[in-house]
């Protein structure tokens, strides 16, 4: 659904659910104008909420909401005598609210509490450019490779040491669990991309338009948010109400759709050069302008994490160098909770790029040729070989399946690609997410200058907004020697070349 036209609550949409009086109006109006032009609720949410609060002001003047104050006010007037009677019409959007399907978790049983011991041996693992992986990165999959519930594993040759499961590893384990830090904080992170059908030139004759649709279009750092939508169809899906978190953290999602993080997410303008014709990739040989996106499930897909991951550590108890491995068993309600939470978290991500890369598509009055995109933190049930059923946890690891597509950036600076996977067993279907961190954010900090980082972007041609040392290229492993090392696990379709990239101001706290 296509909501960016202009949308407003006028006095006649007021009057029609029952409000009358000019004093009234203003005041309706006032709140309506403020939830509507700040993104906080569409026109029809904001209809259905005054018609719930008319019909119950002491409800909502009890909770502390949006509508409080309002909600005070329409108390005060049913107590002078001067109620706001709801019209026909506005209990007719309380029945129309109340018929939609509820989506209702079966109750199973809550998990118990366990203290469990890791094997004495680690399963063996593949590992992919194991020379350019740090100790702890090795260290943290060898653990991973004990816990009992371990299938099969793998490291890719982005690898660095994270929380848990290292960022770049890929655990399968039993069917029936999950693990909440396996699958990683920013839950469903993923990559977008959009091929135009646009002269590449436009990157230097164009840049300055180019720079503006991107400022202009997208929102970046800790707790940004955006007005209007271009579609939200995401918000009527009954899942949200299932359970107690996705129910507190619907509205936080809906103010922060098509809005990204900080650290190492981006949106940027670049050259993709189609390298071989593909099936998959559907489009012709040649150089095609691109807009490239990556960034996760904002706040939602953070607050889930850590609410779960909590809720595992509670259930299994593990020795302390593998804490953050709880699992929570999918034959529970913990576990059922937490699958329903992460997909939707999953379906947001994408509703997320597609509302930046739609948004930037219209002030550019085009349709893309194609939207290739893939999730890199997530978990999924597949099958080994033989026809084992697993639970694949990709924590900074692409699907590379036999007939996925994929995108693996790089940095700022460096060449990211489109991949065919070739659906490789020893690895896992996977591959890496990336170039991967050589550095951490701290070391970045104090060995990278600025004249080192204005000097690689002069010498790629690359244009940079916002951003700061901890994302410079001399940051990230070089990504040509990352590709090399994963030569069986995916082909190379095309090659992206970063040219204007936007990131988050360099004094937002990274959250990769």
């Amino acid at each position: 659904m296509n909501i960016l036209t202009e949308e407003k609550i006028v006095q006649e949409d007021l009057q029609a659910l029952g409000v009358q009086s000019e004093e009234a109006l203003a005041k309706f109006s006032r709140v309506a104008g403020g939830l509507i032009s700040n993104g906080v609720y569409p026109k029809v949410q904001v209809l259905l909420m005054f018609a719930q609060m008319i019909e119950s002001p002491k409800k909502f003047s009890f909770s502390k909401n949006k509508l409080t104050n309002l909600a005070l006010y329409t108390k005060h007037l049913k107590e002078i005598g001067q109620e706001i009677i709801l019209s026909d019409y506005g209990k007719s959007l309380i029945e129309a609210e109340n018929a939609k399907p509820k989506f209702e978790l079966t109750k199973i049983g809550r998990q118990a509490n366990v203290d469990v011991d890791l094997r004495e041996e680690a399963l063996t693992y593949k590992i992919y450019g194991a020379n350019q992986i740090e100790q702890g990165a090795l260290d943290q999959m060898q653990t991973a490779m004990k816990l009992p519930i371990s299938v099969a594993g793998a490291l890719m040759p982005d690898a660095h040491q994270g929380y848990g499961l290292p960022i770049g590893g890929v655990l399968a384990t039993t069917a029936n669990t999950i693990i909440p830090y396996a699958v990683g904080v920013d839950i469903a992170c993923r990559m977008c991309m959009s091929i135009f059908d646009l002269p590449v030139n436009m990157i230097q004759k164009e840049d300055k338009l180019l720079k503006k649709v991107l400022i202009e279009n997208t929102f970046f750092g800790i707790g940004a948010e955006s007005g209007k939508k271009f579609d939200d169809s995401l918000f009527d899906r009954s899942e949200w109400g299932a359970i107690k978190i996705t129910r507190d953290l619907k509205d936080k999602a809906y103010r922060q759709l098509g809005t990204s993080g900080t650290g190492n997410h981006f949106v940027e303008w670049g050259v993709l050069e189609i390298l071989a014709e593909d099936d998959l990739m559907n489009l012709p040989k040649g150089s095609y302008l691109t807009l490239l996106s990556h960034s996760g499930s904002r706040g939602l897909g953070g607050n889930i994490a850590n609410h779960y991951s909590k809720i595992a550590m509670n259930k299994t108890r593990l020795p302390k160098e593998a804490k953050h491995l709880a699992w929570l068993d999918m034959n529970t309600d913990e576990g059922q909770e937490y699958w329903l939470a992460m997909n939707l978290a999953g379906d947001y991500a994408s509703a997320n790029h597609h509302e930046i890369h739609n948004k930037i598509a219209r002030a550019m009055n085009q349709n893309p040729l194609k939207r290739i995109e893939n999730h890199h933190n997530f978990a999924w049930k597949e099958q080994l070989a033989d026809g084992t059923e697993i639970m694949v946890h990709r924590k900074g690891a692409t699907p590379a399946g036999a007939n996925d597509l994929g995108i693996i950036p790089a940095s700022m600076t460096q060449p990211g690609f489109v991949i065919r996977g070739k659906g490789i067993d020893e690895g896992i279907n996977s591959a890496s997410h990336g170039a991967g961190r050589k550095m951490s954010r701290t070391k970045a900090f104090g060995m990278i200058t600025k004249n080192d980082l204005k000097d690689a972007l002069d010498k790629a041609g690359v244009q940079l907004i916002g951003a700061d040392l901890d994302e410079a290229p001399q940051a990230y492993k070089d990504i040509n020697k990352v590709m090399a090392s994963q030569e069986e696990l995916v082909k190379v379709l095309a090659k992206f070349s970063p040219k204007i990239v936007r990131m988050a101001d360099g004094r937002e706290k990274a959250e990769d």
